[in-house]
């Protein structure tokens, strides 16, 4: 029976912690490491949580050697499972699963209607964070639960994972699994799923070759003729029926090998069978420990030769295989005695523990027989307590060790390189990343030299061998190269290597720099000191991407007293053919983040407003994704009016960049019409709508999201005469309107849908303002994120703005620190307004009666008022002005008319009565006796129009002020 006693549960910050990591926030502290790990991997690999889109592929199987070795523990092991509510999964090596076994109905269900059955992709590229992908991707047993999973679908579940090894060639074969809801959970399962994936690799074990079993046994009777403490092979800490221990003990419990430990006595084993003549060594282990290698020839009985390395640690444990010795003993193999091999007269005594014997046939190359690091097996048994006990931990051919040793070396070099370059879309950091692969385990100093404009994202001209370019990227093991650093600018001359690589396209090695002429006439005095400080090899590179040369790489030798070889070469090529790739790849996303920035920017306003309404701050910031659809305006409006707008168009890139400059330019067009706020979203409702169909015309390749779904905007016109402010809203965010004394409060202002849906009507509030208020308008992306909803965004932002005598500057910078996170993920824009009022001694006002004799009146009054604020300049034409529209308002409406001079940043004069037609400019022809009225007013001012108004219209003009001398 399983104890179930033990709750996992969302402890430490889970209930949120995936959500903050896929904003981009920390999470160290609040998810355990391996987890962690596995979420960076998904999000690389483009795993969507809330989206999860499984491949089925039919008709799987695995090997019948493997399913005849896994058959009898997956019945057991169902069979122990059966009253737990659990069920077991044995997936392929690519996570596919292959069976599913046990499991009461509802579990079942649950599974499969997430996917996880036979069949269906349990990778962690595909399913996301699970026991069986995971496990893959670790290598090692591994325990989800809950939110733990990347993917939604899966939180529901707990899951424990091993992957299964072919104990010959310690090659991953399958992937165990066990599988419950998540209340059932326990992180015991792990233990019971890594000891069904043993007795399966045991079940393997006994499936060896008969070439494979006499080799072992020819090493077991090597070591016994030497000295050696081989004993019978078989698993730590558990001796055959009828066969002691010999003196040595098993009791004891030693210090487990770490795997960075078992990756060491690999590696320097690999060195020992490449070496032609050394047949020992001595190796420092973690802990002050050390092990001594020994390099055995052994050869069986049918002439099978091959040559064993055995790792030995004083205190060590017994290891015991005695079905394999029985097999081997049945081959017919005779004992052949290793040749005699030095022994070290002392060796450090520390507690150790050997790994789990895997041993291996003789292949053309190294093979491990160890389990590879941190699987398991490298980090259980037992220990003994006395003697020094020896374990197979290599088996190789003389003769062919070094190559496959270099080859294995490379080609893991390879890997990391395709892992670790490229993780992002910057030019830089690209450069940083092939530098910091590449050093030391292929060189001791890489350099990237690139032209500013691959920089800038631009196509490269041309480069030559005295191109200009710049170091961006320097791996150094020391400070002390006198390379030149990251930074500078380099010209190479036309004899050094760099150069002839740039002109010829090729690669070039020097394996001797100090006899390379060409290269020290560089800078012979900064040359003379890189020798000094060891620098003897060097190997430079094209950076070549689809025909284009992007810069040169330069790889230098130090550390090692070897030169570059041939082979260097080629592997230095194909690094910088990879790196070269990513680079390009970033330099062409930096165009084109660069045109979409600087089209958002041409769009948006650039400048204060010419108005004296309100003064006005402003801020705008780009997402973390890039450029987006926000934008802003403060839009002067007849009669010293100001319209303050603030718009969203969902989406980034360049087509939220484009339909935002299309809203934005629309709005100033309605503006220009004097309409009312309601009417001018009406408008612009209408526009987007017909934007969204296209006007009829048929588009090419249109894509499903190319219309301008989820464009939101807030309209609100200042008066600043009446002091009057009226707002409205197309489903975006309500305002907060800040008093002089620091209270806020947000407009209860009505919301109509977003633009674009149409027929709906949209409502207006009209406010009255004090002077001195501060009205703020911002977007969605201030005070709503993954993080945090929109009523604790507003709460803050209440907090922020709640405070007196503030300047709009200001108050952009605190609401900003206050409420925008690091890394936003989507754009803010943000528009503070404090709101002015123009007092009597700027405006004078006139009631007059539907009466001709009245136009004589207006005109004396209009000259003394000019009179009084120092514009007799202006006199005449606006007395001419003054007499020609009260005439027409006369003769062509009805009802009271009033003339209103406003002496603002113009000289604003204002005619109004209750007719709805607007005058009309025309050009009178030679015989009309009238028809030019509006004509001289056109000319005599700068700029005239109509407003209209509940009660009529308003005709305005505006005059330049006299400059002062």
């Amino acid at each position: 029976m399983i104890p179930l006693t033990v709750t996992w549960d969302d402890i430490g910050g889970l209930v949120d912690a995936h959500e903050r990591f896929m904003a981009g926030v920390r999470v160290d502290s609040d998810v355990r490491s391996p987890v962690l790990d596995s979420w960076k991997r998904c999000r690389s690999a483009g795993v969507e949580p809330h989206r999860l889109v499984v491949p089925y592929a039919p008709d799987l199987a695995l090997e019948e050697r493997f399913l005849r070795a896994a058959g009898p523990v997956l019945m057991d092991l169902t069979a122990a499972l059966a009253q737990v509510g659990m069920t077991v999964a044995l997936c392929d090596a690519q996570a596919r699963m292959v069976q599913r076994l046990g499991g009461d109905r509802h579990l079942r269900e649950r599974l499969d209607a997430v996917s996880f059955a036979p069949g269906f992709d349990a990778s962690e590229q595909t399913a996301g964070t699970n026991g069986v992908g995971t496990a893959l991707a670790e290598r090692s047993p591994c325990y989800v639960v809950g939110r733990e999973h990347f993917a939604d679908c899966l939180q529901p579940f707990a899951c424990a994972g091993a992957p299964v090894r072919d104990p010959l060639s310690g090659r991953i074969e399958a992937v165990l699994d066990i599988t419950c809801l998540r209340d059932n959970g326990d992180p015991g399962m792990v233990r019971l799923v890594r000891e069904a994936a043993r007795d399966i690799e045991a079940r393997l074990l006994e499936q060896a070759t008969a070439r494979e079993r006499a080799l072992l046994a020819a090493y077991r009777r090597a070591s016994h003729g030497t000295g050696g403490a081989g004993g019978w092979l078989g698993r730590p800490g558990h001796a055959p029926s009828g066969h002691g221990t010999s003196g040595h003990g098993t009791g004891h419990d030693g210090g487990d090998l770490r795997p960075v430990d078992l990756a060491v006595l690999r590696e320097k084993a690999e060195a020992l069978i490449a070496s032609p003549s050394r047949t020992l060594d001595e190796v420092p282990l973690s802990g002050g420990r050390i092990a001594t290698l020994l390099r055995r020839e052994v050869r069986g009985a049918a002439g099978e030769t091959g040559v064993v390395v055995e790792a030995r640690l004083l205190g060590g444990p017994r290891l015991r295989y005695p079905a394999l010795e029985a097999q081997a003993t049945s081959a017919g193999t005779e004992p052949v005695t290793a040749p005699d091999v030095p022994v070290p007269s002392r060796v450090p005594s520390p507690v150790g523990t050997h790994p789990f014997v895997m041993p291996v046939a003789v292949p053309q190359k190294p093979v491990t027989v160890g389990p590879e690091p941190g699987s398991p097996a490298a980090t259980d048994g037992n220990g003994g307590a006395d003697g020094a006990d020896g374990w197979p931990l290599l088996v190789g051919e003389l003769g062919v060790g070094r190559l496959a040793v270099l080859a294995r070396r490379r080609l893991e070099l390879l890997h990391d390189a395709g892992v670790r370059i490229g993780t992002t879309l910057d030019v830089t950091r690209t450069a940083e990343e092939l530098a910091e692969v590449t050093v030391p385990r292929f060189a001791d100093f890489t350099a990237v030299d690139l032209p500013e404009c691959v920089l800038r994202g631009e196509e490269p001209e041309p480069l030559g061998g005295d191109s200009a370019l710049r170091r961006i990227a320097l791996g150094a093991v020391h400070d002390e190269s006198h390379l030149y650093g990251v930074g500078d600018s380099v010209r190479y001359v036309p004899s050094t290597p760099q150069a002839r690589c740039l002109e010829s396209r090729q690669s070039v090695l020097e394996p001797v720099l100090a006899e390379a002429g060409g290269w020290i006439a560089q800078d012979p005095p900064r040359i003379e000191r890189v020798l000094e400080a060891g620098i003897h090899s060097l190997i430079t590179v094209p950076l070549r991407a689809r025909g284009t040369t992007l810069g040169v790489v330069s790889f230098y030798r130090c550390e090692k007293p070897t030169p570059f070889e041939d082979d260097d070469l080629y592997l230095a090529q194909e690094l910088v053919g990879r790196a070269a790739i990513c680079i390009d790849n970033a330099r062409r996303y930096t165009r084109e983040h660069n045109t979409a920035l600087a089209l958002q920017r041409s769009l948006l306003p650039r400048g204060r407003s010419e108005q004296n309404a309100v003064d006005v701050a402003y801020r705008y910031l780009p997402a973390q994704a890039g450029v987006g659809g926000d934008w802003f305006d403060a839009i002067p409006l007849s009669g010293a009016r100001v319209a303050l707008v603030v718009g969203d168009v969902v989406g980034h890139g360049l087509h939220a960049a484009a339909t935002m400059g299309r809203l934005r330019t629309a709005v100033h067009n309605f503006c220009a019409l004097d309409l009312a706020p309601d009417e001018l979203l009406t408008h612009l409702d209408d526009l987007v709508g017909r934007l969204d169909r296209g006007e009829g015309w048929a588009v090419e390749n249109a894509q499903p999201d190319a219309g301008i779904v989820g464009a939101t905007c807030l309209y609100a016109v200042y008066d600043p005469v009446s002091r009057r402010c009226t707002l409205t809203r197309a489903g975006h965010p309500v305002p907060a309107v800040v008093g002089p004394d620091g209270t806020v409060d947000f407009v209860d202002l009505p919301s109509g849908p977003p633009l674009g849906l149409g027929g709906m009507p949209f409502e207006t509030v009209e406010l009255e303002l004090a002077e001195g208020s501060q009205l703020v308008l911002y977007t969605d992306g201030l005070i709503e994120d993954r993080h945090r909803d929109i009523d604790a965004g507003l709460d803050t932002l209440r907090t922020v703005l709640a405070q007196a005598d503030r300047a709009p500057e200001d108050t952009c910078e605190a609401v900003l620190d206050a409420l925008l996170p690091s890394r936003p993920s989507d754009d803010v824009a943000l528009l503070v307004a404090r709101t002015k009022a123009m007092g009597p001694e700027q405006v004078a006002q006139w009631e007059l009666p539907s009466d001709p004799a009245v136009v004589s009146r207006s005109r004396a009054a209009v000259t003394e008022q000019l009179t009084a604020w120092g514009l007799d300049e202006l006199a005449f034409s606006t007395e001419l002005i003054a007499s020609e529209l009260v005439t027409n308002a006369i003769r062509h409406a009805t009802g009271p008319v009033q003339l209103r001079l406003l002496r603002d940043r113009a000289l604003i004069c204002e005619v109004s009565d209750t007719s709805s037609t607007s005058p009309r400019l025309r050009r009178a022809r030679t015989e009309d006796e009238g028809g030019r009225g509006l004509f001289l007013v056109a000319q005599l001012t700068e700029r005239w129009g109509t407003r209209y108004t509940s009660n009529g219209k308003i005709i305005w003009t505006e005059q330049p002020l006299p400059q002062p001398l």
